[in-house]
C-alpha cells in the first residue's frame, strides 16, 4: 500500500446527521474506544488464552532523508526532510466528513463534551509559573477554534490571539477555502471575524474578531531559543474537542517538509484548472512528539514558561492512519512575527 500526501480537512457535512457512533482516526470520539469490548471471565478478566510469547523487535532503520538513529550525526537544516515514500504528511486542519457530524451538531458546538467555563486569568510571567497546570491556565484564554462555514459544509481549526485588540493567528490552509468564519473563544463567546491577510508560502493567515472585549493576548516567545528535548504544551481544538492540551518534548529543530495545500493550479491564462494540487515547502520547523491531531491547525506549540515557540501545522502519518504518530510539526514563532508584521503593518 503506497503512502500518499494529503489533507486531513475537517469536513462537517451540516444536511445528514450521522446517529451511530462517532469515530474518528480510529478512537471514540467522546472517549469510546473504537473497539469491541472482550468477553469478561467471572474474575474480570478478558475470556482469552494467555498471549504467546512475543517474537523479537525487528531493526530499527532511519526514515528516508533523516539522519542517523542514535543521534550521532550532526545537525543540518535539510537533513530532517521527509520522503513521500516514507511519510505521508498531513495538515492538523482536521477531517472527518459525516462522522464529526454527529459529535459536532449542525452547529459546530461540541456535544457530550464539558464546555468551556469562563474564567479571569492574569497572564502570569515565566518566574511565576512552574507548573505544567500553571502554563495551561495562563495561556488556555489566548486559544480559540476557527469555525468556516462554506455553503453546505464546515470546517474548522485552531487560533492564537495575538493583540487584546482581537487579532488572532492561524495557518493559511484553515481559511484558505474562504467562507464565514466564526471563533468559539475560551470563555464560552462565539464571534463573527474577517480574513486581514495570509502568507500560503508559510501556511499562516490572520483573523479579525468582531468582538475583542475582554481578549487576552498570547505571550510570544523566541524560537531561536529552542533546543531538542525541551519541554513543549500542544494546545489547540482536535476532532473539535476544544480546550485540549497535550505535552511531549521538542524532537528535532529546522525539520523540512511537503505539504498538499489542497488548491488546484491555474491550467491557463485563458481559464480551466488542471486536476493538480499544489504542493508548498515548509523549512525550518519544529519537529515535537506532542499529540498533533486533526483540527490542531493553528493552535499554538508553548514552552514551559507559557510562550508560545510555534504554530501548529502538520503530522506525520504512515499507511492508512492519519491520527497522531508522535510526528508533528510547528512552524518557529519567530516566522510568524515576521509575517505578522507584514500582514498587519505591526510588530508584535
Amino acid at each position: 500500500m503506497t503512502d500518499a500526501m494529503h489533507r486531513p480537512e475537517q469536513q462537517i457535512n451540516i444536511p445528514q446527521r450521522y446517529e451511530g457512533n462517532a469515530h474518528s482516526y480510529g478512537s471514540g470520539l467522546a472517549g469510546t474506544p473504537a473497539y469491541a469490548p472482550a468477553a469478561l471471565s467471572p474474575l474480570g478478566l478478558p475470556a482469552v488464552p494467555p498471549a504467546p510469547p512475543a517474537p523479537p523487535a525487528p531493526p530499527l532503520y532511519p526514515p528516508m532523508g533523516g539522519g542517523p538513529i542514535g543521534g550521532n550525526g550532526r545537525p543540518r537544516r535539510r537533513r530532517g526532510r521527509l520522503a513521500a515514500a516514507a511519510l505521508a504528511l498531513a495538515l492538523a486542519a482536521g477531517t472527518t466528513g459525516g462522522v464529526i457530524g454527529n459529535a459536532l451538531g449542525t452547529d459546530g458546538t461540541p456535544t457530550g463534551t464539558s464546555s468551556a467555563t469562563a474564567a479571569t486569568v492574569t497572564a502570569a510571567s515565566a518566574e511565576t509559573i512552574t507548573t505544567l497546570s500553571g502554563v495551561v491556565q495562563a495561556v488556555s484564554p489566548s486559544i480559540v477554534t476557527i469555525n468556516i462555514q462554506s455553503g453546505r459544509s464546515a470546517s474548522l481549526g485552531s487560533g492564537v490571539i495575538i493583540s487584546t485588540g482581537g487579532l488572532v493567528l492561524t495557518n493559511n490552509h484553515v481559511v484558505a477555502d474562504g467562507g464565514t468564519i466564526t471563533v468559539d473563544l475560551a470563555d464560552g463567546r462565539t464571534v463573527p471575524a474577517t480574513l486581514v491577510g495570509t502568507d500560503a508560502s508559510h501556511d499562516l493567515a490572520v483573523i479579525q474578531l468582531a468582538d475583542a472585549a475582554g481578549l487576552t493576548a498570547a505571550v510570544l516567545g523566541d524560537s531561536d531559543s529552542l533546543t531538542a528535548g525541551q519541554t513543549v504544551l500542544a494546545f489547540g481544538s482536535p476532532l473539535g474537542l476544544e480546550g485540549t492540551v497535550t505535552s511531549g518534548i521538542v524532537s528535532a529543530l529546522h525539520r523540512e517538509t511537503s505539504e498538499d495545500t489542497g488548491e488546484q493550479e491555474p491550467q491557463s491564462p485563458f481559464g480551466g484548472v488542471q486536476n493538480q494540487q499544489r504542493t508548498t515547502t515548509l523549512s525550518d520547523l519544529i519537529q515535537t512528539d506532542a499529540a498533533i491531531n486533526s483540527g490542531n491547525s493553528g493552535g499554538a506549540l508553548v514552552d514551559t514558561a507559557g510562550r508560545v515557540i510555534g504554530i501548529n501545522v502538520a503530522i506525520a502519518t504512515t499507511g492508512d492512519s492519519t491520527g497522531n504518530i508522535g510526528v508533528g510539526f510547528a512552524i518557529p514563532v519567530n516566522t510568524a512575527k515576521t509575517v505578522i508584521a507584514e500582514i498587519t503593518g505591526t510588530a508584535v
